[in-house]
């Protein structure tokens, strides 16, 4: 049996501050706000786990916990799987070398869960899997104590797929002894049986490890390139000032390879957008820049490409919207595609299940914020806009959404995108 494991409190983070920045760890806060009752209670929760207020967190199979204010006891449940269904997760996970290795580097691969589900275990929890439980008074579903640390416990499942596991009834030691125990797949020697020529059996293959790796570099310790002669000589052209950004930028890469176990692969333009972003190059990538730092990949996609979100989506954010709008006086709401227009405020829906704020400059849109997964969250957060009323310049506030116009399958009439 798995013994439990426990997680020291989160310190307070920034307001900015982004829940799940894993597929899986999304997909988690997903079932839990699919199922609540209270947007308000959610938004409370987000709030409620950004600035530390709960203490340790104690995973153990079935369940996670923690004691929030007053000394409220916090549970989760989750639902275990049998053993009939964990026997035919192993053979998923033995039936693809790759697969062990992706969950050792903190990986949680897609086809992995997918091979999963064919195989009826359902690793990722659905809409109704997590039971929220309180000793608190708040009958809300899930609470605001519980909703934060299902937010917290996304944070830990972006750094350890493993935690997911646990959940469902085993951890890493348990399930690697329990690979140990089985012999690799036929295909994947060259001669059609695990134990013959060219074929290594798993347990063997596991009892070699992995030599090292080196420590990433302290936190407080800051890359600095080599010095760099003035040029290579005559007749050879390289430029060395981008050689000097591209060995930081290496550097730089080679330390998040080391603390996150892998890189995504970004395309030529993404990574030139990256490079600006990191080195603070003036490329006349302005707006793309500012994207790339407030949400990465993601952030550039929502600026350069619109698309069409499922529809269920779209009625879902409407109704977080209004619902979590601190203010009078709804405006009109022009919707296009992902593309949300406020008045000088836009929203933008990502393909990673967040919106991000726009504001209006020049003529166009640029980004204005962090994304928030409520659309109201990333709408208050914007700073106060400067307004000019008789000629007197003012401040103002966000404008207030309700009254949506405009279609979601085709655009009314918005400013330039």
């Amino acid at each position: 049996m798995n013994a439990a494991r426990g997680f020291p409190a989160f310190a307070p983070q920034s307001a900015g501050a982004r829940f799940a920045t894993s597929w899986w760890g999304r997909a988690w806060l997903k079932a839990m706000e699919d199922t609540s009752l209270d947007h308000g209670l959610l938004r409370k929760g987000r709030a409620y786990a950004k600035t530390g207020q709960l203490g340790p967190i104690t995973v153990s199979p079935g369940r996670i916990a923690a004691v929030a204010e007053n000394e409220y006891d916090t549970v989760v449940r989750v639902e275990q799987l049998t053993g009939a269904a964990w026997e035919r997760f192993l053979g998923q996970v033995a039936a693809k070398a790759g697969h062990i290795a992706a969950l050792l580097d903190r990986d949680m691969p897609h086809d992995l869960v997918e091979a999963a589900q064919d195989a009826a275990v359902p690793l990722l929890p659905a809409v109704g899997d997590l039971e929220p439980e309180c000793s608190c008074p708040d009958w809300g579903h899930p609470c605001k104590h519980a909703a934060a640390l299902c937010y917290q416990a996304s944070w830990l499942l972006d750094a350890d797929p493993f935690v997911l596991l646990l959940m469902r009834g085993r951890g890493q030691d348990e399930l690697i002894e329990a690979l140990q125990q089985r012999d690799a797949p036929a295909h994947a020697s060259g001669s059609g049986s695990a134990g013959g020529p060219g074929g290594v059996p798993a347990a063997e293959a596991f009892a070699l490890g992995t030599p090292p790796l080196p420590g990433p570099p302290p936190d407080d310790v800051a890359f600095t390139p080599p010095a760099l002669e003035p040029g290579p000589g005559p007749g050879v052209d390289i430029d060395v000032a981008a050689l000097g950004v591209l060995a930081a930028s290496a550097a730089s890469r080679a330390r998040e390879l080391l603390l996150r176990g892998r890189l995504p692969r970004l395309t030529e333009h993404q990574d030139c957008v990256r490079l600006a972003a990191e080195h603070n190059l003036d490329l006349g990538l302005e707006a793309a820049v500012q994207a790339w730092r407030y949400g990465g990949a993601d952030g550039l996609d929502v600026l350069e490409t619109p698309w069409t979100p499922p529809r269920q989506d779209l009625a879902r954010a409407r109704t977080l919207l209004e619902a979590g709008w601190e203010g009078a006086g709804p405006p009109r709401v022009e919707a296009w595609r992902n593309r949300w227009t406020l008045g000088p405020l836009q929203l933008r829906y990502g393909r990673d299940g967040r919106w991000y704020p726009f504001t209006e400059r020049d003529g166009g849109w640029w980004p204005a914020g962090p994304p928030e997964r409520d659309p109201s969250a990333a709408a208050m957060a914007q700073p106060q806009r400067a307004a000019t009323h008789d000629g007197v310049r003012t401040e103002e506030s966000s404008p207030a959404p309700t009254s949506f116009t405009g279609a979601e399958d085709g655009p009314s009439r918005h400013r330039s995108d």
